[in-house]
């Protein structure tokens, strides 16, 4: 089988996958039988339903993928020997999940030698369902997506994402206030898949954020780069979870010097 085969193989099974476990939690959301611990900080929250998911999401790849690996938010760990690794974040967005808020999604994207191959990010509350595979281009439920056409810094609509370590948030929220009234607004969701997603159909003309974890963001750069963004770190070099800046061309550059700027002041 081709990589442009196995890519669209691996997406199929991420949009499955991604719904099944999707459609469980919100169905869990509505019942209104959440509970909540947390994790890293007191903001960062895990519910009955991550755990849930998570267990949904690997239990199918065992079955239909057993030699790949898994790396999950909630603990899931798995060494492949297939060179395809899963990145699993089963409700991304948890805090917005708690609280009942629309925007959290269930993430599952693909790797292999070469970086992300493949991903689906599914926001059942809002009933979207994002994809994407290497070389094959990114959708909305099936319908093709792309990056909005935008040139103009100050018209451009930013999304950001805070840490959930409290002295970052201080460090990013200075940043945040130093770029404000060089573009057209700001937005904070509380969910990088989606973020990442919107900036893919044209929503927003990027988004930019730190301290993310892989499966935060594997299958929405996959989405974002087929959609026509370029997704990159702060300085525009080859992008890393510690460093996030995804955005259409046409602003990229300028949002390069922009952050930079906005972080020296």
């Amino acid at each position: 089988m081709t990589t442009s085969a196995i890519g669209q193989d691996l997406r199929t099974i991420a949009e499955q996958l991604a719904r099944a476990a999707g459609d469980t939690a919100l169905k869990g959301r509505k019942s209104g039988d959440v509970t909540a611990t947390t994790k890293s900080s007191p903001t960062d929250m895990v519910t009955q339903y991550d755990k849930a998911s998570e267990e949904m999401i690997t239990a199918g790849l065992r079955e239909l993928r057993p030699d790949d690996g898994i790396v999950g938010e909630e603990g899931a760990s798995r060494e492949g020997t297939s060179g395809i690794t899963w990145h699993i974040d089963p409700i991304d967005g948890t805090s917005n999940f708690y609280f009942d808020i629309p925007m959290w999604a269930v993430s599952i994207g693909a790797v292999d030698a070469n970086g992300p191959i493949a991903g689906a990010v599914y926001a059942p509350a809002l009933g979207e369902m994002f994809s994407a595979s290497r070389g094959h281009g990114a959708t909305l439920n099936g319908s093709p997506i792309a990056v909005r056409q935008n040139k103009i810094l100050s018209d451009a609509l930013i999304c950001t994402g805070y840490s959930y370590r409290a002295n970052e948030r201080g460090v990013h929220a200075r940043c945040v206030a130093n770029m404000v009234s060089q573009i057209r607004d700001i937005r904070r969701f509380g969910a990088a898949a989606i973020d990442l997603c919107f900036v893919a159909c044209g929503r927003f003309d990027a988004y930019f954020e730190e301290h993310l974890h892989s499966w935060d963001l594997v299958a929405g750069q996959i989405i974002a780069l087929e959609a026509g963004a370029i997704v990159t770190d702060y300085a525009g070099h080859e992008v890393t979870p510690q460093q996030v800046l995804a955005s259409n061309p046409g602003v990229h550059s300028a949002l390069v010097h922009l952050i930079a700027d906005s972080t020296e002041k």
